[in-house]
């Protein structure tokens, strides 16, 4: 199952449940301002980066600016105790699954919470034999 971690008025939030709608992926989201992030989910969001903590937080946020802080002498306890009282320094859409984390809507990244047997399908599944290939697998090798 996917989380999906919104704001209202995001255009990418819109995009990514758009695209998961579309795609027929089941997800749960999670309106950052309505809904109070708990300490161990905000951790393990944390966890999840590949890059450590700007990968989730914008730093270019005015609530991140007022804070007169470099993100590299915050603690994680005093990170997630920020985090719960603004949430609007998180970077939206996060996307999560057991084995994906997306941050931000891109259109190539997104494919990585679709199941990798299934693109594995997808992908044999298109090929010269199908009556369709001229049409979807020249622009497959078009892409």
């Amino acid at each position: 199952m996917i989380i999906l971690y919104t704001s209202p008025g995001c255009a990418s939030c819109r995009k990514a449940k758009q695209w998961l709608k579309d795609n027929d992926m089941k997800y749960i989201e999670k309106n950052i301002f309505t809904t109070l992030l708990k300490e161990d989910e905000i951790k393990y969001l944390l966890q999840r980066t590949e890059n450590g903590t700007e990968d989730i937080i914008s730093t270019r946020s005015k609530a991140f600016q007022e804070l007169h802080r470099d993100l590299d002498d915050i603690s994680i306890k005093e990170l997630v105790d920020i985090i719960q009282k603004n949430p609007s320094i998180l970077k939206r859409p996060i996307m999560i699954n057991e084995k994906s984390f997306v941050v931000g809507y891109d259109d190539d990244e997104i494919t990585a919470l679709v199941p990798a047997k299934l693109r594995l399908t997808a992908q044999q599944a298109c090929n010269p034999s199908c009556a369709n290939y001229p049409i979807c697998g020249r622009v497959r090798e078009e892409a």
